[in-house]
């Protein structure tokens, strides 16, 4: 997988809105790094408002920083598939909009083997499973937005409970 053994490895994932993704995967051992962006744009170094307009075709994604050896790409999937609806064609709860699909975005052939090997798992899921293209970061403003506004209205009502899901089904690979 990208990276190597033995070396940092990468994962690029998008299940809705990316302050949830980010302030879910932040959490989990063996993940030193999360970084919120756009994925398979169009336009080079795109903005959330053109994002937004769907004219991009860019997803809001995450690429996640990992430690093999401590948790497995396929163990990122499967939190992945868990803490969001995989079944919502380009939406998660009142995020509308292409730029919220479900997508993995691979880096190589055994991450596309387990994406769809980890897709085939769940009847229904309309994630796509697409080679990564680019990742272009996000604004400033929309990166580690969880922790720098956990008492926005948004932060408690949707990334409060998913969190608490993590934490809940997944306790033995939370930070």
């Amino acid at each position: 997988m990208s990276g190597g053994k033995g070396q940092a490895e990468t994962a690029t994932l998008a299940g809705g809105c990316f302050w949830c993704t980010e302030a879910i995967f932040r959490r989990l051992k063996g993940v030193s790094e999360v970084t919120s962006g756009y994925a398979n744009s169009l336009v080079e170094n795109p903005t959330w408002e053109e994002v937004y307009s769907e004219r991009t075709e860019a997803a809001e994604a995450v690429r996640i920083k990992f430690d093999p050896k401590i948790i497995s790409y396929r163990q990122l999937l499967e939190v992945f598939f868990k803490l969001h609806d995989p079944m919502s064609l380009n939406r998660q709860g009142a995020d509308a909009g292409t730029e919220y699909r479900s997508a993995i975005f691979y880096h190589d052939e055994e991450q596309e083997k387990a994406a769809r090997g980890a897709k085939s798992k769940v009847t229904g899921a309309v994630t796509e499973v697409v080679p990564l293209k680019n990742f272009y970061r996000a604004e400033g403003y929309h990166r580690d937005y969880y922790e720098n506004n956990k008492t926005a209205s948004y932060c408690r009502l949707v990334i409060d409970p998913k969190i608490s899901k993590l934490y809940k089904e997944f306790e033995g690979m939370t930070a």
